[in-house]
């Protein structure tokens, strides 16, 4: 058996379908099939149940497809780091959400490119989940997102839980009713969360601050991202609920109110390979516990997942 194997394996659990894994995979059918008669003589075990309209996995082939998934990321992340170490120039890709850049991450790209000019850095905005993604392909090598989701292949490190805070138009009446507003006080008004797509994003993160209250919107408008929102919320279209970082980002048309629940909160995570313990990787993450320290942030150092 070999990672040959394992790969067409892979792609006909995926498709359950001999014909369209074969064009995935880019070579005719008749040599794919032979290819997984020869794996399952070699485990002396049926991986497929044939018969089946459509192809089914029989319980060996299930567990051994959740496997070979973890054994082909590794590779794939091996042979990535293979490359790194020798690489004469130094690089880093860091992919980030949008949300991110109104909080520390300028302050921590900056930092370390004046630390350790050396290392060229290249940023990536891209989501959460495509993150976790490129991180297994090595197409980036740190990710900055705050989706919580579990991957073997992947570390993570909670940096902080950022609190959430409501983003009202200037002179809405519950800006100024009370400094502190509740979710239950957001009922009768429009919700505007962001992103649209692609999902589980941060408007997964506001619904379920309502949902695990037991708590329904009223009315929920999806923006495209965090700008098209604040400027929906400008226009009196609705309210949004924002990372507190936002903040920072002043507008004579937006006004800000704490909320009273310290459980609302927007995790801030970092994401690298689960292997990859290089100098970049261990000196960026002690840069960033430098910073937060500096900076008199309550940061989550160093638990990882």
């Amino acid at each position: 058996m070999d990672l040959r194997h394992l790969r067409y394996f892979v792609a006909v659990a995926e498709e359950l379908n001999f014909t369209r894994a074969a064009e995935r995979l880019h070579i005719a059918q008749p040599p794919l099939s032979r290819q997984i008669q020869q794996l399952e003589e070699g485990l002396g075990v049926q991986l497929f149940e044939r018969n089946a309209r459509p192809l089914k996995l029989t319980e060996a082939g299930r567990f051994f497809y959740a496997h070979a998934q973890q054994l082909l990321a590794q590779a794939a992340e091996l042979e990535s780091m293979t490359r790194r170490v020798g690489q004469i120039e130094r690089k880093m890709s860091l992919g980030f959400v949008g949300s991110t850049l109104y909080g520390m991450l300028p302050k921590i790209i900056r930092r370390f490119r004046a630390e350790h000019p050396q290392i060229e850095l290249s940023l990536v905005e891209m989501t959460t989940m495509d993150q976790i993604a490129a991180l297994k392909q090595g197409t980036i090598d740190v990710g900055f997102g705050r989706i919580r989701h579990e991957d073997p292949n992947v570390r993570r490190v909670v940096l902080r839980e950022e609190r959430m805070i409501v983003a009202l138009p200037v002179g809405h009446p519950l800006s100024l009713a009370k400094p502190v507003l509740a979710l239950h006080d957001l009922l009768g008004e429009t919700l505007i969360i962001f992103p649209k797509a692609p999902r589980p994003s941060y408007a997964d993160q506001v619904l379920a601050a309502f949902h695990d209250r037991a708590l329904q919107p009223g009315r929920i408008h999806e923006a495209r991202e965090l700008q098209i929102a604040l400027g929906l919320v400008a226009a009196g279209e609705g309210i949004s609920i924002v990372p507190s970082s936002v903040h920072g980002l002043k507008r004579d048309d937006i006004s800000y109110r704490e909320l009273d629940d310290p459980n609302l909160v927007s995790p801030i995570i970092m994401s690298m390979r689960r292997l990859d313990e290089t100098e970049e990787i261990s000196a960026l993450l002690d840069m960033i516990y430098r910073l937060y320290e500096e900076e008199k942030l309550v940061f989550l150092p160093p638990s990882q997942d």
